[in-house]
């Protein structure tokens, strides 16, 4: 079985040779708990979920079955990415399944934040639970959970949709081989995997998708504002060369409206609020200071482009005391 706990005096994965270790060492433990059975792995083309794929193709070859889930909350082009890059590229065993209308409804005037992880996290179990029974053989739900998900969850900050059990009357055996790891860890091992850097060093992205950044209760007309203004803000970060340098920035719209002008007549639109951070084990975070020009520029873009959005805000908290995500 794998580690359920991070040892205290566990060396910090910094190099290829103690990345290595650990793959040997985590192979081993995978192939001894899941035998000559199959696994179903919830790949949303994250590190976490990639880095999982990666080590399990690497132990147990065909007998992973990839699903993934486009619930309406993955940003603008990323379930086309993740067909590309999986089925395409690297062959991998992929069930793509459009699960849109199935999740927006089930989040249909939700607001409480806990609430909407949790809809999201057991709508997630129950679309695997289906695609499972379609299969012969499948005893295993594999996890991207990382250490931080773990802590966060036991301090009482979020609730997370990887980091628990399954519902009593499902059979599934959860394997999660990156569990004890920090983030920065799981990147030196996915390089250590034969991931492309494009995957590896893509900007963390969580379960519940953009529906965390669409706080309130999600419209679908709001969460296309959040899903524009983040590709917008993406292919500006791209264009200035801080693609790679940041570690993850994001839009995010609110659920509260302001007056505004627009072509000389009123608008009452919801504000874009910009979110730029650092960090390397998710615990700490600072912010990064964007230049003047540059917000200049994607203030423009986004309340030109962005139906809905007629201010554009910029986060300057760090963590402590504010969490990474709005909810």
């Amino acid at each position: 079985m794998q580690s359920e706990r991070r040892p205290d005096d566990m060396v910090r994965i910094t190099t290829p040779e103690l990345a290595d270790a650990f793959i040997e060492e985590q192979i081993a433990a995978l192939r001894a708990q899941i035998g000559d059975k199959k696994v179903l792995l919830a790949l949303s083309g994250g590190v976490d979920s990639s880095v999982v794929a990666a080590m399990l193709i690497k132990a147990i070859g065909d007998r992973l079955v990839c699903v993934h889930v486009n619930h309406g909350l993955l940003r603008k082009g990323e379930p086309e990415q993740v067909i590309e890059v999986f089925k395409n590229q690297m062959k991998a065993n992929l069930i793509y399944v459009d699960a849109t209308d199935r999740f927006l409804d089930k989040l249909a005037g939700v607001s409480d934040p806990e609430k909407k992880r949790k809809i999201i996290g057991g709508e997630f179990i129950e679309v695997f639970a289906e695609e499972a029974r379609k299969l012969d053989g499948i005893d295993f739900l594999a996890q991207g959970t990382i250490w931080p998900d773990i802590l966060e969850s036991e301090a009482g900050i979020k609730a997370h949709h990887n980091a628990g059990g399954l519902p009593e009357d499902m059979k599934f055996e959860l394997v999660e081989p990156v569990r004890i790891l920090f983030k920065d860890e799981v990147r030196i091992v996915g390089e250590r995997l034969g991931l492309p850097a494009n995957m590896v060093y893509r900007q963390p992205f969580p379960g519940p998708g953009l529906g965390v950044r669409c706080p309130g209760a999600i419209t679908r007309d709001r969460l296309e504002a959040v899903r524009e203004s983040d590709a917008i803000l993406r292919e500006e970060f791209a264009k200035n060369g801080l693609e790679g340098k940041v570690w993850q920035y994001f839009t995010v719209v609110p659920d509260f409206k302001s007056t505004g002008v627009k072509e000389g007549k009123r608008t009452f639109d919801w504000p874009c609020i910009i979110r730029a951070i650092n960090t390397t084990d998710v615990m700490e975070v600072t912010v990064e200071h964007l230049s003047d020009e540059l917000i200049d520029h994607l203030v423009k873009r986004i309340i030109t482009e962005v139906p809905g959005i007629n201010r554009v805000l910029f986060d300057y908290t760090p963590k402590p005391p504010a969490t990474v995500e709005y909810e």
